[in-house]
């Protein structure tokens, strides 16, 4: 095993990011703008691991190929940078701080993301180099995930329904049309076999196709990943934090615990990001402990006088409304919605960064953001959100979740508007009362059970695969 840059340094002088869906989209657009603000905000002496995650060595390669091209372009290019290096700042030393590995991991496929899990926690990354601007990583372990930011995810949509696209843009007019959007053709009924990563007709258990790449699969990848996002008792890191990536979009119709897996709906990524929105903001309420605690491995019945591991905390984001190639359109509808976009920004809406570097204004501050602040705030009970104004200056915004409000509590409309919460809200959103706060926690204490419930049938059936194949049977 080579030494890593890493290893000799201060821990507090080092982060490690995991993203998932790093090589295109938001999931790039993160990778990016995280390089460069850490750069422009942490020590000159500090280094940035970064682990963007694809389904393919190819992609990975493309990735990393990318980030770096990236990153000596803003080392050479920042004022910030060099203003911070003085009149004898080299690019090179900053480049060198910034080191990209990455894994391979298919979402909708768990011996797969068994796997990637296995790699990241006790084997071995490589990431060679022959660009002396960047240090050439050879078998490294990685010691910690600070945080692990889940964007990965598709959409299960097949294109427009054009009649509801002039209906929603002439009944609701075009912000609420392009935040809010009810034109999304998509289809229910897609399961995958999510051992075998197959959509085949084959019988067999399955579970929803969209379900398990934007909600399950990552909830089965951080239940792996505990032993890197838990802190000793001796350490003095703040906690790891592990950060849903969910969407401006859904509200409390769009989720149904009889059809969990979103098969039965036409919305099932609204389905699945109303479901994350329900794990998220709920995990720290007593309902949910006995469940968290389980999933996160955390021992409820210690006794000793010794402290007890720091187990990662849960945050929730979401980029605003952002062109990807998430969903499906020609080249002349691509361009033709991004105009659209724009306008809608230039009406007022705050809610559209656009592009994959604005919308990951949230996810990137949250993974920068201090410890303290964030504890002062109660911050794992808001949904933040990446917004922008008219020039499309970047901030980040508490979003109004249906059923919880903005932070989990009844909130005085003149209060609401002091705070400035109320641009940006949904037409027709209902306030939040003490009756709708309790459903909404019953029904994430409900979700979390079922999660554990799905986790354990799962992973027991991994491991029947695992004991065939290994001949222990």
């Amino acid at each position: 095993m080579a030494p890593a840059p890493w290893d000799e340094l201060p821990a507090h002088e080092t982060l490690f990011v995991l993203v998932t869906g790093g090589n295109s989209g938001i999931g790039f657009g993160i990778s990016e703008r995280l390089i460069d603000e850490y750069l422009t905000t942490r020590s000159l002496s500090s280094h940035l691991v970064l682990i963007p995650t694809t389904r393919s060595i190819k992609k990975s390669q493309e990735s990393i190929n990318g980030l770096r091209k990236h990153t000596k372009q803003f080392a050479a290019t920042s004022k910030a940078l060099r203003a911070r290096g003085g009149p004898n700042y080299d690019p090179r030393q900053t480049t060198r701080r910034v080191h990209i590995l990455s894994v391979q991991i298919d979402l909708c496929n768990l011996p797969s993301i068994r796997r990637a899990a296995n790699q990241l926690v006790s084997g071995m990354l490589s990431s060679p180099s022959d660009d002396d601007d960047f240090v050439s990583l050879t078998d490294v372990k990685i010691p910690r995930l600070d945080s692990v930011i889940f964007n990965a995810g598709i959409g299960g949509w097949y294109g427009l329904d054009w009649p509801k696209v002039f209906h929603n843009i002439f009944t609701q007019g075009l912000i609420s049309a392009t935040t809010w959007p009810t034109f999304k053709g998509a289809l229910s009924g897609h399961v995958i076999d999510p051992i075998k990563g197959s959509k085949g007709e084959e019988d067999g258990p399955k579970v929803g196709e969209v379900f398990c790449a934007n909600v399950f699969g990552h909830y089965i990848f951080a239940r792996r990943l505990v032993p890197l996002l838990t802190r000793p008792s001796s350490s003095t890191l703040p906690p790891a934090r592990i950060v849903w990536e969910s969407s401006v979009e859904p509200d409390g119709d769009d989720f149904s615990p009889d059809d969990f897996e979103a098969i039965k709906t036409n919305a099932a990524y609204e389905s699945t990001k109303r479901l994350t929105d329900l794990l998220a903001l709920t995990s720290t309420l007593p309902s949910s402990k006995p469940y968290v605690s389980r999933y996160l491995n955390i021992d409820t019945q210690q006794t000793s006088n010794t402290q007890p591991p720091t187990p990662p905390k849960i945050y929730l984001v979401h980029p605003g409304v952002v062109q990807t190639t998430l969903f499906p359109l020609s080249a002349f509808m691509y361009f033709w919605y991004m105009v659209v976009l724009y306008i809608a920004r230039w009406l007022g809406s705050p809610w559209h960064p656009i592009t994959a570097y604005n919308g990951a204004c949230a996810p990137v501050w949250l993974a920068l953001q201090e410890q303290g602040w964030l504890d002062g705030v109660y911050a794992e009970r808001i949904k933040w959100g990446s917004s922008t104004n008219f020039w499309g200056e970047c901030r980040v915004k508490k979003t109004e979740v249906d059923g919880w409000g903005w932070e989990g509590k009844v909130e005085q409309m003149l209060h609401l508007k002091q705070e400035q919460k109320l641009a940006g809200r949904k037409p027709g959103a209902v306030d939040v009362t003490e009756e709708r706060l309790v459903e909404f926690k019953e029904l994430g204490a409900s979700c979390w059970r079922r999660m554990e419930e799905l986790r354990e049938e799962w992973e027991k059936r991994v491991d029947a695969v695992d004991a065939v194949e290994n001949g222990h049977a």
